[in-house]
């Protein structure tokens, strides 16, 4: 995998316990962009400050400063932006769609579900929430069409780590934080670890590591 060269090092704003923004520090880190990392805590609303609402007007992390006037929000799009030339981002027009397919995949179909139930139950400790049961179904739902995949396949795209993998990873490998059941699905668990042995990849922390 080719590193990438920049002059200056670009400056993300994340919050380094949530999955949409340790996608963005998994792809720096595997291609060895040089970066800047800004601790923005969500929960004391320091993504609503006048300051951070003029970088982003969504008020949402994580957000890529490329120079002083260009920002980048949405976790996937930064993946898209920084794999550019590299071997995150396939050459081959149909292994392009089908990691985009599964970006799309993470941002509809997962990540409302397995991110969503591990913020309530982790950040807001509400474990009575009535959204749950719904929020668990679709969470399953979500890790079977995975399990089906990854049964056949040791990554998303092709035979390498993507940034398919990368966004898929994030909540993924933290699913039990949501009082998800990982032990069901052997292709899944399987994976995590591939991704794990990736040279760059590395766990993400909980709140209060």
């Amino acid at each position: 995998m080719q590193p990438f060269s920049l002059h200056v090092p670009h400056r993300v704003y994340g919050m380094a316990a949530s999955g949409n923004c340790h996608k963005v520090k998994l792809a720096l880190d595997i291609l060895r962009i040089p970066y800047r990392w800004h601790e923005t805590d969500i929960m004391k609303g320091e993504s609503r400050t006048p300051e951070f609402l003029r970088m982003n007007p969504n008020g949402r992390v994580p957000l890529l400063q490329i120079d002083t006037n260009t920002f980048l929000p949405e976790s996937n799009a930064i993946l898209c932006y920084l794999a550019e030339g590299s071997d995150l981002w396939p050459g081959d027009r149909l292994m392009r769609a089908q990691a985009l397919q599964w970006l799309f995949f993470e941002q509809y179909s997962h990540e409302p579900y397995i991110a969503v139930a591990r913020f309530v139950h982790l950040f807001l400790a509400r474990h009575d929430d009535p959204r749950l049961p719904d929020i668990m179904k679709r969470g399953y739902a979500a890790l079977g069409v995975m399990e089906k995949h990854l049964g056949q396949h040791d990554f998303f795209v092709g035979k390498r780590l993507t940034i398919a993998d990368i966004a898929l990873f994030a909540y993924t490998h933290r699913a039990d934080d949501g009082r998800f059941d990982l032990a069901p699905y052997p292709a899944v668990r399987a994976w995590i670890e591939r991704c794990l042995q990736q040279p760059g990849m590395s766990a993400m922390p909980g709140p209060a590591e």
